[in-house]
């Protein structure tokens, strides 16, 4: 086992901390003006205190542009998107590891190599597609399109996941009289409970994140997301601005404690 020195451990504490502070510096910078009115950030300086307190009028201002409404919109689609890849990586996993078909390799390649090419790759195609087949600027399109781009990665770390457990549990199961269905759902869910929610988590954030295809699939104030809402509000009220970038970071925070002991746990598995 590395034995660290007191000294040792005292400068790896110095260099933490003052990346933990360079890391809060933009977060800083946002609450502290989220308190001033336009004309006093405008005037003032980037890191001067507050001498106002028109926060509640900048929420004001966030309200009215519906900023919720477009939160609505990327719960849904993160949701929805998250939820649905997750599960149909579960199935795809769980048919590669633990299923006997033929030419494994492949189908794992296969979905895989979604993965390979540069997102910027499919915004034409799919913008076509879903321009003829009536699915641009629709709410399914939205949550079609999340399921579908984030499936790749989950069924890989679910895949690796379920390839450290022992078939044996699985062939005990179905001698007691298990379909293969009560195995997936009573046995290797639970067991896989940790990169699930790691999986849904990421997959989640990377959703509510996304602004390249929000921007390119919808149009109207119902079906846009927050992210590609917030990019189009006026610059000149900078306070407002912050203001919903910072409520619109609350969701993603939330869940992140909600899921953290799992989360913290699933490296562990998912490391295998």
């Amino acid at each position: 086992m590395l034995k660290i020195s007191k000294r040792q451990q005292m400068i790896c504490n110095v260099v933490l901390s003052i990346l933990g502070l360079v890391w809060l510096a933009p977060i800083i910078f946002v609450v502290l003006n989220i308190f001033k009115t336009k004309q006093e950030y405008n005037m003032g300086s980037f890191w001067q205190l507050p001498h106002s307190f028109a926060v509640i009028d900048n929420f004001k201002n966030v309200v009215a542009n519906k900023l919720f409404v477009y939160m609505g919109s990327s719960l849904l689609y993160a949701v929805g998107g998250a939820v649905l890849a997750v599960f149909f990586s579960l199935l795809a996993a769980y048919g590669l590891t633990h299923l006997r078909i033929k030419h494994k390799m492949f189908w794992f390649l296969f979905i895989y190599s979604g993965t390979i090419f540069p997102f910027q790759v499919y915004l034409i195609p799919i913008y076509r597609g879903y321009y003829k087949t009536g699915l641009y600027n629709t709410k399914f399109g939205m949550i079609l399109f999340y399921c579908a781009i984030s499936i790749p990665f989950a069924m890989f770390v679910l895949r690796n996941f379920l390839m450290g457990i022992s078939s044996e549990i699985c062939e005990s199961a179905k001698m007691d009289g298990a379909t293969n269905w009560q195995v997936l759902v009573h046995i290797l869910t639970p067991m896989a409970k940790a990169p699930i929610s790691i999986v849904f988590l990421s997959q989640f954030t990377w959703c509510w994140n996304d602004l390249m295809f929000g921007l390119t699939f919808t149009k109207s104030t119902n079906v846009r997301p927050v992210m590609a809402s917030i990019s189009m509000m006026s610059i000149g009220d900078v306070p407002s601005l912050f203001t919903a970038c910072l409520l619109a970071s609350i969701p993603t925070i939330v869940l992140f404690f909600v899921l953290q002991d799992n989360f913290e746990a699933g490296f562990a598995y998912t490391g295998k």
